[in-house]
C-alpha cells in the first residue's frame, strides 16, 4: 500500500485487463460497478460489506414524510440512492406521494433515481459529490424549510451548513447500514495473493470490510501489495484513519471515475 494518488487515465492503456477487483458495495448496488469493471477487462469479485435497512424506529421518518405530503417543507434534499430506495418503500406503505415538492440531489444518478423511483422532478443538482457542494448549490434563504432524510451515520456537515445560512432543517434517519454477508471468499483469496485491488465507495464499506475480514479469519497483513481505492476524499479520510491509506482516489467521485482511475494506476505500474 502506498500513499494516496490522484491519477489521470492514460489513453489506450491496458489498465485493468485480467485484474481481480473486489466490490464491497451492497448487493443492490454492486451490479453497476461490476459491469464497469467487466467492460474494462477486470474480474469483479463481489464481497458485500453493506446491507441497507430501514431504521429500527420508523416513527420519525414516517412523520416527516406525512409532513412533506402536507406541504410542510419547501425542499426535499437527497444525498444517496439508498435514501431514495427506503423513501419509495415508506411512501408506498403509507399510501403517500409528494407531487410538486422541489428536490435537490447530490449528483445526476441520485437525481435520476429520484425521478424514476419517487416521480419527483429535481431542480438542483450539485456539481461535486460532497455535502459542501450541495449546500452551496442550494443557496438557502433564511427560514426556508428543508427535509433531509439520510443515513443514520451521515456527516452533520450538510445540515449544519444549511442551518448556518438560516434555513430550518429537519434531518431524519432514512436508513441504517448493517454488515453485509455472502459473496466470494475474499479473506482466503487475499491470503493466497489472488486479489489485485479492493474498492471502497463509502466510509461504511471500509469499516464493515475490516469487520468482515476479522470475523472471517482474515489478516490485515494480507492487504500488503493490494491496491486500495476510495471513491472520494471522505472515504479516503476514513481509510487513512484506520491505517489503510488509499492508493487511488479519482478526481471524479463516481463509479466510472473510480474504474478509470484504477485503469490508470495499473497501467502506470
Amino acid at each position: 500500500m502506498t500513499g494516496e494518488k490522484h491519477i489521470r487515465p492514460a489513453a489506450g492503456s491496458p489498465g485493468l485487463a485480467g485484474k481481480r477487483v473486489v466490490v464491497t458495495r451492497a448487493p443492490h448496488q454492486a451490479p453497476e460497478m461490476a459491469e464497469l469493471l467487466h467492460q474494462a477487462g477486470a474480474t469483479p469479485i463481489l464481497y458485500p460489506c453493506l446491507a441497507i435497512e430501514p431504521p429500527e424506529d420508523l416513527d420519525a421518518l414516517d412523520a416527516a414524510l406525512k409532513g412533506a405530503a402536507a406541504g410542510e417543507y419547501d425542499r426535499l434534499v437527497l444525498t444517496s440512492i439508498n435514501t431514495i430506495l427506503i423513501l419509495a418503500q415508506r411512501l408506498a406503505a403509507l399510501a403517500l406521494s409528494l407531487p410538486g415538492l422541489p428536490v435537490a440531489a447530490i449528483g445526476p444518478k441520485t437525481a435520476a433515481a429520484a425521478e424514476t423511483m419517487l416521480h419527483l422532478e429535481v431542480s438542483v443538482v450539485a456539481e461535486e459529490y460532497v455535502a459542501e457542494a450541495l449546500a452551496a448549490a442550494l443557496a438557502p434563504a433564511p427560514g426556508e424549510r428543508f427535509l433531509l432524510p439520510q443515513s443514520a451515520i451521515a456527516r452533520p456537515v450538510l445540515a449544519g451548513l444549511l442551518r448556518a445560512a438560516g434555513a430550518r432543517v429537519t434531518a431524519v434517519d432514512a436508513y441504517q447500514t448493517g454488515l453485509g454477508q455472502g459473496g466470494e471468499a475474499v479473506p482466503v483469496m487475499l491470503a493466497g495473493g489472488q486479489i489485485d485491488s479492493l474498492t471502497f465507495t463509502s466510509s461504511s464499506t471500509v469499516t464493515n470490510f475490516l469487520e468482515r475480514l476479522a470475523n472471517e479469519g482474515g489478516d490485515r497483513r494480507d492487504l500488503s501489495g493490494v491496491c486500495l481505492a476510495a471513491i472520494g476524499p471522505v472515504t479516503a479520510a476514513t481509510m487513512a484513519g484506520l491505517d489503510l491509506p488509499a492508493d487511488v482516489v479519482p478526481a471524479d467521485y463516481t463509479l466510472s471515475g473510480l474504474v478509470t482511475a484504477l485503469e490508470a494506476y495499473f497501467a502506470s505500474e
